[in-house]
């Protein structure tokens, strides 16, 4: 046979033929599965160079992948026929090694992976899918670095042809296996969409396999990624998941896969609200899936009946986990009620069957986790659990079991599992809640008949003392571990607790008893929690009690139990193999009752408390002061910042109050004033609507009687006359103020007049007959305001003319008001009053029209007396402006004569001068200069004749 496939091999090599090499290629992998060690020593390298040479041919291509398949993968078959399922992984394993060492061969089989021929497309999912089996995390790095590596792997999901899309989720589910780098990359290629998609088109919990693994690969991509997780809640798709969980209250139809479906979308939702989530995204996580309804969903089915086991266990594990220290989800749970007769609240409901020993023990623990949830940083939780406890709470007719009831018949009945469950419920109760540790004890119970009641804490610690007189089902030491633990708790941060229980002279001396003995290694825990109950009495004792204060104990241990001994056995619970199970997760789980001994909550209660009891043990009394003068001190400043944080919590709440009053009070103030605006609007459509009825009832009143015709008339016929009055007034007022403007030009005209120049130099000539000129264009100003004062008088004739028709109006309508028919008138006087009121109507209405286009010619005529006055009052503007001009040139030429006077003075003067020197020099001086006429032309001649002096002399 290997003779036979070295030839195989050859022909793959050395053929030339496409059809020779395929043939070989086809004879090989037919081979393949019965000899997979020959075929894939001798042909491997054979294969991957097809792979690189022949890839146009889709057909030789599918044949290799099936032959490479076939080789590196681990099927049953195989297993089966050399029944060594170790060698066959190895051999797989190796294949893989070789075929990964050039990785080359993995970016040519992803390349491959874009081919949509089916023939080559699905032999490579499942190749690459074989690889990451066997060798994972090699694969994925290889994948990692290669461009575009995991985007190809994406586009499988998007295949139409369900086998290879089917294929390409099994593909991703080994891609992304404990690879976050690998997970963030296919989260934000859109993979939470397409496999919600397909579960939807699959049928969501109904559906078959495919959601089994669409779902696997989710939890993939969400679980321990904190990115992905936050990205899947930013992306809206929780909201998704609440078809999921729709399967009704059916006692049929649950079948194997759905069932498995449904496991695994709960343990979807446990993924996203997980306690070991950053709290603030499992917070956000927790909200959302209250607001989409999930929650309520999730309460239905743990609520419905017919729902199997294992379903309803994980629902009320899911359950827990939404609620846990979500207050708002921990106030709904609180209210959810189960669909019974009378209804009884879900919290009760569950904790009948975690106290019924009937029920699986697996449902027991979860019920108990659930409950813990519920009350994990919930104290108005633990408030209600509480007080149901409390005497002024209790149902005296019985008629109704509450939490308290069931907790109590569980701590005290016959059943060891019931007594753990019940007093770690409780403890959980108080966990850090001082307030419910004072309450809790005030709890009275009635032992037997004609006994008084004892209280809660002396009937745990009696049960302690009595170990194992009882005879009890299940774990010897389960009880008292439980109860020791619940008073560890309860005692823990609460003085008066420690006082309650240090009150009883029995329970020290059992105390220091169960330390002291040496039991075998089963009661050494019950001892190492003896001891620190004991070291809770010393550590948080007030000294309240003489006989029991710090020191007196401190003295007791040293001297019946030993220091070093009493903390040897004190660090028995740290040691306990169970300790550090129980103290890495919160959900109680177990694999049999026999390993439920200790509670998480506990443990960190363990962790606080064992160095300063170990402290506490050993210090001096000294000491002690100082460390209480230090407490209380602390204790002060805790009250005073508390105090304040009160006042700003308040504060707070009264800002928060009165921002929501102005709010509202905006709300109020917008609907007001919206509905005024309506009002207003409404109003203004009322007034329309009254205006347009009026004129319509006018007009209906029109084609009525005689007497209605009148009744109109005497209504209409005033509001005509009125308007008539106004229009006269309007024109008076016009002619008035036409006359004033008038009146103006005239006075203006007149100081024209009197303030022309009077004529005296060259210049003045000039301007007399440019004053000619304006007292031409004044006397044609002067024509036309005739003319405007006589088109006024003839205007003021026709409005006398017009208020002398009003008074008759005036008149008629009196005399028509007489003319009304009086009741009781015959009814042809009315008939004939009637006719000749329709006259006179018809008169007047006449008379009202020959007045209206009177008024119209009016305005016709004022308008055009308006313009002729505007032209006038542009003219006088004009001759203004040459007033102005002349009036410049005049106060110039004036200037002008002034200047020469001075300058004839001065000449005067100078000659005068002149004359008399000439004088005293003895020169005899002419006089004919003095007998100048004085004329303005000879000015000149004098001036020649004054030059000619000057030069002689």
């Amino acid at each position: 046979m290997t003779w036979k496939i070295q030839k195989l091999c050859d022909r793959v090599a050395s053929s030339t033929l496409l059809d020779d090499r395929r043939n070989a290629v086809r004879a090989l992998k037919s081979l393949s599965k019965k000899y997979r060690l020959e075929v894939g020593i001798q042909a491997m390298e054979h294969l991957i160079h097809v792979l690189q040479t022949d890839r146009s041919d889709s057909e030789i291509i599918g044949y290799a992948l099936d032959t490479l398949y076939n080789i590196i993968s681990n099927d049953e078959e195989e297993e089966v026929e050399e029944n060594s399922t170790r060698q066959s992984e190895d051999l797989g394993s190796q294949f893989t090694e070789i075929f990964i060492k050039q990785q080359e061969n993995v970016t040519l089989l992803l390349s491959l992976l874009e081919e949509f021929d089916f023939h080559v497309r699905w032999p490579g999912v499942k190749l690459l899918t074989s690889l990451l089996k066997q060798l994972g995390p090699q694969v994925q790095q290889i994948i990692l670095v290669s461009p575009m590596g995991v985007s190809r792997l994406m586009d499988l999901l998007a295949d139409s042809r369900e086998v290879i899309r089917n294929d390409g989720v099994l593909l991703l589910q080994a891609l992304t296996r404990s690879n976050g780098a690998i997970q963030k990359i296919v989260a934000f290629e859109n993979a939470f969409e397409r496999l919600l998609d397909i579960i939807t088109e699959e049928g969501n919990s109904d559906g078959g396999i495919v959601v089994e693994d669409c779902l696997i690969l989710l939890q993939n991509l969400l679980k321990n990624n904190n990115s992905n997780q936050n990205f899947f809640k930013e992306g809206s798709y929780i909201q998704r998941m609440k078809p999921w969980f729709e399967v009704g209250d059916e006692n049929s139809g649950w079948s194997a896969q759905k069932v498995t479906n449904l496991h695994l979308m709960l343990q979807l939702v446990r993924v996203l609200v997980s306690p070991n989530n950053p709290p603030g995204a499992t917070s956000s996580c927790q909200k959302a899936m209250f607001q989409c309804g999930l929650l309520q969903q999730l309460c239905t089915i743990l609520m419905a009946t017919g729902v199997p086991a294992d379903i309803l266990t994980e629902t009320i594990n899911t359950v827990s986990e939404v609620i846990r220290g979500c207050q708002v989800n921990q106030d709904y749970f609180a209210s959810v009620n189960a669909p019974s007769n009378p209804p009884r609240p879900a919290i009760v409901v569950l904790l009948m069957s975690m106290v019924n020993e009937r029920q699986p023990f697996v449902l027991r623990c979860a019920v108990l986790y659930c409950f813990q949830c519920f009350l994990y940083k919930n104290q108005k939780g633990q408030g209600e659990i509480v007080s149901t406890l409390l005497p002024s709470t209790i149902d005296a007719t019985g008629n109704s079991v509450s939490a308290g009831q069931l907790l109590c018949g569980g701590l005290f009945s016959t059943d060891s599992l019931s007594n753990w469950c019940a007093a770690v419920a409780l403890a959980h109760a108080l966990q850090e809640n001082a307030t419910q540790k004072e309450q809790l004890l005030r709890v009275q119970l009635a032992t037997s008949i004609g006994n008084p009641p004892v209280s809660l804490l002396q009937q745990c610690t009696n049960i302690l003392s009595q170990g194992d007189k009882i005879d009890r089902r299940g774990s010897k030491i389960q009880t008292r571990v439980g109860l020791l633990m619940l008073l560890c708790t309860w005692l823990s941060n609460c003085p008066i607790a420690v006082t309650h229980f240090l009150h009883n002279s029995a329970n020290v001396p059992f105390l220091t008893g169960q330390i002291a003995e040496n039991l075998g290694e089963e009661e050494q825990l019950v001892q190492g929690l003896c001891a620190l109950l004991l070291g809770i009495s010393i550590y948080f004792n007030d000294n309240s009690l003489e006989s029991y204060m710090k020191e007196k104990l401190k003295q007791l241990i040293e001297k019946r139990i030993g220091k070093e001994n009493f903390i040897e056995k004190l660090g028995f619970i740290s040691k306990h193999e169970l300790y550090s199970r129980a103290s890495q997760k919160p959900q109680p789980n177990f694999p049999s009752p026999e390993y439920m001994i200790f509670d998480h909550e506990f443990t960190k209660l363990v962790k606080e408390l064992e160095g300063v009891i170990t402290k506490a043990i050993y210090k001096s009394s000294e000491e002690d002061k100082k460390e209480e003068e230090v407490k209380k001190t602390l204790e002060q400043h805790d009250s005073i910042v508390t105090h304040y944080k009160n006042m700003i919590r308040e504060q707070d709440l009264q800002l928060e109050e009165l921002k929501q009053q102005i709010s509202t009070l905006k709300c109020q103030n917008e609907q007001l004033q919206t509905a005024v605006t309506q009002q207003v609007s409404q109003i203004q459509q009322h007034k329309d609507q009254y205006n347009l009825l009026k004129v319509q009832l006018g007009k209906d009143n029109q084609h009525q009687g005689s007497y209605s015709d009148g009744a109109q008339m005497n209504g209409v016929q005033p509001e005509e006359i009125g308007r008539l009055r106004e229009e006269i007034e309007e024109l008076k007022s016009n002619q008035e103020l036409l006359q004033s403007q008038l009146a103006e030009k005239d006075s203006f005209i007149e100081n024209l007049k009197s303030s022309q120049p009077l004529p005296g130099t060259n210049e003045q000539q000039s301007s007399e007959t440019a004053s000619a000129r304006d007292s031409e264009q004044i006397a044609e100003l002067k024509q036309e305001l005739a003319t405007l004062k006589s088109q006024l008088n003839s205007q003021s004739s026709e409005i006398t003319k017009l208020q002398t028709e009003k008074q008759e109006l005036l008149q008629k309508t009196e005399a028509f008001a007489k003319s009304v028919p009086v009741p009781g008138e015959s009814e042809t006087v009315i008939a004939t009053k009637t006719t000749d009121v329709e006259g006179r109507l018809s008169a007047l209405l006449q008379e009202t029209k020959e007045l209206k286009n009177e008024i119209k010619a009016l305005s016709e005529e004022r308008t055009a007396i308006k313009e002729q006055l505007d032209s006038s009052n542009s003219t006088i503007a004009i001759l203004q402006n040459e007033k102005n001009k002349l009036e410049v040139d005049i106060t110039e030429s004036k200037k002008e004569q002034d200047d020469l006077l001075v300058l004839l003075a001065d000449q005067d003067q100078k000659i005068f001068s002149l004359k008399n020197k000439l004088k005293e020099l003895g020169h005899p001086v002419e006089e004919e200069d003095e007998l100048e006429s004085g004329d303005q032309d000879d000015e000149d001649d004098e001036d020649e004749d004054d030059s000619k002096e000057q030069g002689h002399i």
